[in-house]
């Protein structure tokens, strides 16, 4: 149990450092529209989807570098709190449509970045 939550840690730092360096990519625009959260989110989304998928077809749900890759790195990478935090803003700001369209698509993303995901999983495994 010890060995699977260091894994489970480094993960986590790993993907935090990453989700924290995003915020530094030079496209994406820095607008009252949280883009890097979204995009940080749909990354996760097919990251994860590819992982389980993978771990799936090769019976490795339960090893040290899936507990690493999926509960770590995208754990830690992923930003669900953020997204809410962000939404709600949009909400509180008066801004209702833009913060309803965020929502939709970052669900919806989201989803189809999981499905995407997997098939990549299926054609890489």
């Amino acid at each position: 149990m010890a060995m699977q939550c260091i894994y489970v840690a480094l993960g986590g730092a790993l993907g935090a450092v990453g989700r924290y360096l995003m915020g530094f990519v030079p496209f994406l625009p820095k607008s009252s529209f949280p883009a890097a959260t979204l995009l940080v989110n749909l990354i996760g989304a097919v990251l994860i989807g590819m992982i389980a998928q993978i771990a799936a077809q090769k019976g490795l749900e339960n090893s040290g570098a899936v507990l690493f890759l999926k509960v770590g790195v995208c754990g830690g990478f992923t930003t669900f709190s953020s997204f809410s935090l962000e939404a709600v803003s949009l909400f509180s700001t008066g801004k209702t449509a833009l913060g309803a369209a965020y929502i939709a698509l970052s669900v919806v993303l989201c989803l189809l970045g999981v499905l995407l995901g997997q098939w990549l999983g299926q054609k890489l495994a």
